[in-house]
């Protein structure tokens, strides 16, 4: 529980953080706070017999419309991913690393790696995304607004393209909608590019402490 709290606290922190401040933005009352690991035991997906897990960290708050729900549950999501781009193209300069590694360029992939690995704090900034991008995705209590935001979101759409909106959507939205996907696809690649790098210490350093306490991490 230790090793994998202070593994991970920096991305903990930043996820719980901003739980935290959206939900003070929105107007939403907040209960109990912790960044402290403990074990939790709750049924599986089937809801049959139960798991025990490590839970690192959470933000309890209250129980409001599917907006705010929604929005205090995606905090993370858009913190980690600003953070990710950040530290990866800001710091690391990372920006065509992903391409050589689609396009199987190994000895390009190892001259660019050479030069991101040159950059001030490079361990730092390297460990400062693992850990982020490894925490920033929203848990099944966070997605709990996610289906009626999701179902509202096309509903909207429909009517919208029903009134006849389409072509002005297509003009005035799309390039807003492409800039968000690039910018999506690049949080994703530098998570896979790091992730990739660390898979097999990761993979291994789980499996040893699976097996040490029993207790699978989440």
């Amino acid at each position: 529980m230790v090793l994998f709290s202070l593994l991970f606290f920096p991305g903990v922190f930043l996820h719980e953080v901003s739980h935290f401040v959206m939900a003070l933005l929105l107007g939403v009352k907040i209960g109990n706070i912790s960044l402290v690991p403990k074990v939790v035991t709750a049924p599986d997906s089937f809801g049959r017999q139960k798991a025990s897990r490590l839970q690192l960290g959470f933000v309890e708050t209250a129980r409001t419309d599917f907006v705010r729900d929604s929005l205090i549950g995606a905090a993370p999501l858009f913190a980690g991913s600003l953070f990710v781009i950040f530290a990866g193209l800001a710091r690391l300069q990372m920006d065509d690393l992903w391409i050589t590694v689609v396009s199987g360029q190994s000895a390009a992939f190892r001259n660019l790696f050479s030069v991101m690995y040159t950059q001030p704090d490079f361990w730092l900034w390297f460990y400062l995304i693992f850990t982020v991008s490894s925490t920033m995705l929203p848990s099944a209590s966070d997605r709990r607004g996610w289906v009626t935001l999701g179902f509202v979101f096309l509903l909207l759409l429909g009517l919208a393209l029903l009134s006849g909106a389409g072509p002005w959507m297509l003009d005035n939205l799309t390039p807003i909608f492409n800039q968000g996907m690039r910018s999506l696809a690049a949080v994703f690649a530098i998570s896979v590019v790091v992730h990739g790098i660390l898979a097999i210490p990761v993979i291994l350093a789980r499996r040893f402490s699976s097996k040490i306490t029993g207790l699978r991490t989440a």
